[in-house]
């Protein structure tokens, strides 16, 4: 009331005092519209008093905190400052009621800060300042630059001497405008009432090694690791200009690099990463050779899934980088991840075999091993499947298995390498030049069957096919999976004579009782033939001889399961011979079964081949049982027929008394 009727007065004098206090009262009263009227009044006047306009700035900028524009509250802090700083801290400590000048100040400081940072850029929030150039309006720019930032933290140090993050905003923007000697005097006063403030540290680091005082810079990056706050680097670097942000890169990469050149203990280890974390963070977030050794360090830690983050941070970047692949695809080594190990060890490979293979033969022995182990599985895997399914996009793949193989070889020179670079040549189609690696590796007459089967398929067309099937059903003896895929070399015409060739020499082998060696032709013959019944039912004979039934059994089976096209002759000996060696293996009820079925197709013949094997009276003896069985399960029917048959391969006495039985006991209904 008082304010407003001095306003009223016909004299003007201290008109602009009493607007700026009766703005004041209204704030204080709540009413921030009249008393927002009332300071602009004030900064807008044409001869504007400076006291009053600093008294106007302030109680605006109170309003606007409200209001959320933190921004435009330190604009009008900092052009206050300008106009007069100590009328400022007057009217701050006169006019702010203490329990928002708490609030005041950390807003100040935290947009200093961001205004340091340039993360502050005036645009439609600031377009007040520009619709009038007369009055207070001069004063104000749309930059606010580090002098205006260090008038605002002295303000701030000026309100409250103890605040540590005012003298460090203070010492920031002393920093910004080169005035860096005292900059470092007020950190290294704030340093020594807290000796352990991290960003104090990590900010005086940066001076001295900006002063060349290399020392002193190491010790308190030291401390500043101690601490284990590295974060609060991260506002630091926004602050410090790109030359000094350079220099700390730099520095810690060769501090770190020292670091390792040293001891490889754990705790040095640790220390390195800190000094490559500031590295990085001084780079922005990214510096590929400091994420590359960093990521090394967490694998010698055992922290694996750390060093992957660190390599994929490497590989968004720069996905064919050969150290971030072959460090990633180790890293899949040691925690056992086979598929994502291989592939990035083949990425890499791919990208540059040469600097991948020294770094897969610094691994331990072991390592080694698994590594080789794993790219070889994959290898044949990925060739086998090619080589079978000619829809597949060949070229791309037989380049990356060809870059694959060769590296094998250079990394180990087993058999089983060179081996796999032949069979690549070879889908490659470049079979002069897999001849010459065969022979350079083994010689020209190698004594491992691999190798011999497979200088036989590259000999093919210059010798004779009966030559070619003795090294291959070396192969077929071993590996019989091997040979099938080795058979997709050869054509189909010289398959068909390697099948017929393998059947002759097999059965002279058989006839003259080598009946292992005879095996391999048999099979050599079975798969060159796309397993022709003919072939299997010779290899399930041998088998028989070598009492091998299962896999006799399994032969057999095949044949039988193209029974629609063969005569009853042909059928009723092939249900014999399924027949002797279930009862090999005692499935006798299954045996009995096949044996009726040859007996219903061909009875004679049926009963000749019995009569040789296994003998008559043997095998009604089993029929005696089988039946026997069933009719102790009261499967009257089942147990009639088996009799029945078995009495046609021998009058057993048995079976006819239990044929009788069958009769006397299910009399009351039909049997048959």
């Amino acid at each position: 009331d008082i304010c407003e009727r001095l306003l009223a007065a016909e004299q003007n004098t201290y008109h602009n005092t009493l607007l700026a206090l009766r703005g004041f009262c209204s704030l204080h009263a709540q009413d921030h519209h009249g008393a927002l009227q009332d300071f602009q009044r004030v900064i807008e006047h044409d001869s504007p008093h400076p006291n009053s306009c600093i008294k106007a700035l302030c109680g605006r900028g109170l309003i606007r905190i409200s209001g959320g524009s933190n921004y435009l509250t330190a604009l009008d802090y900092i052009t206050a400052c300008q106009l007069k700083l100590e009328e400022t801290i007057f009217t701050i400590k006169s006019y702010v009621p203490w329990n928002q000048r708490g609030l005041l100040l950390k807003v100040l400081q935290e947009e200093g800060q961001m205004m340091l940072q340039k993360k502050r850029y005036p645009g439609g929030s600031s377009a007040s300042f520009q619709k009038k150039q007369t009055g207070l309006c001069t004063f104000l720019t749309l930059k606010v630059d580090a002098p205006g930032v260090f008038q605002l933290a002295s303000l701030l140090v000026e309100l409250d001497n103890s605040d540590e993050a005012s003298r460090i905003l203070c010492a920031d923007a002393l920093y910004q405008m080169g005035r860096g000697e005292e900059a470092h005097q007020l950190l290294a006063l704030a340093l020594s009432r807290n000796p352990q403030r991290a960003p104090v540290l990590a900010r005086l680091a940066l001076l001295q090694l900006k002063r060349g005082f290399v020392y002193d810079g190491n010790q308190l990056l030291k401390r500043v690791i101690r601490t284990g706050d590295s974060s609060c680097l991260l506002p630091i670097l926004d602050i410090f200009q790109d030359e000094d942000r350079k220099l700390l890169q730099s520095h810690c990469r060769w501090r770190a690099l020292a670091i390792l050149k040293g001891k490889q203990e754990g705790a040095a280890i640790k220390e390195a990463i800190a000094h490559l974390s500031f590295a990085i963070l001084a780079a922005g977030g990214y510096a590929e050779d400091c994420l590359l050794t960093r990521a090394r360090c967490y694998g010698r830690l055992g922290q694996m899934k750390t060093a992957i983050f660190d390599f994929n941070a490497v590989l968004k970047e720069a996905p064919r980088n050969v150290q971030a692949l072959s460090g990633r695809g180790f890293v899949h080594l040691a925690l056992r991840q086979q598929k994502e190990a291989v592939q990035d060890l083949i990425s890499a490979l791919k990208v540059e075999a040469g600097a991948v293979i020294p770094a897969i033969l610094s691994l331990k022995p072991e390592a080694q091993g698994l590594v080789t182990g794993w790219l070889l599985q994959h290898g044949r895997a990925a060739l086998t499947e090619l080589v079978a399914t000619k829809d597949l996009p060949r070229e791309e793949t037989l380049g990356d298995l060809l870059t694959m193989a060769k590296a094998l070889t250079k990394i180990c020179k087993a058999a089983q390498h060179h081996i796999f670079y032949t069979d690549v040549l070879m889908a490659n189609g470049r079979h002069q030049e897999a001849l010459k690696h065969l022979q350079e590796a083994f010689g020209h007459c190698p004594a491992e069957d691999f190798a011999r089967a497979r200088l036989a398929v590259l000999q093919l067309q210059s010798r004779n096919v009966a030559e070619a099937a003795a090294p291959l059903s070396a192969l077929a003896r071993r590996d019989e999976k091997d040979l099938a895929f080795l058979l997709n070399f050869v054509d189909t015409k010289q398959q068909q004579h390697l099948a017929q060739a393998a059947a002759q020499e097999g059965k002279v082998l058989m006839k003259g009782h080598h009946y292992e060696k005879a095996l391999g032709y048999h099979s050599l013959a079975v798969l060159a033939s796309r397993d022709s019944p003919r072939h299997l039912r010779r290899r399930a004979a041998c088998l028989m001889h070598l009492k091998k039934y299962e896999r006799a059994l399994k032969d057999m089976e095949k044949v039988m399961q193209g029974h629609g096209c063969n005569s009853p002759k042909t059928r009723a000996g092939d249900h014999c011979c399924q027949g002797f060696l279930l009862l090999a293996l005692a499935e006798e009820e299954a045996a009995v079964q096949h044996y009726m079925e040859a007996l219903q197709l061909d009875e004679p013949l049926a009963l000749g081949t019995i009569t040789n094997c296994p003998g008559r009276e043997t095998l009604t003896k089993t029929f005696h049982r089988v039946a026997q069985n069933n009719f102790e399960k009261q499967r009257y029917e089942e147990a009639w027929k088996i009799t029945d048959c078995g009495l046609k391969i021998d009058k057993s006495s048995e079976l006819q008394r239990l044929k009788a039985r069958l009769k006397r006991e299910a009399s009351s209904c039909s049997i048959h």
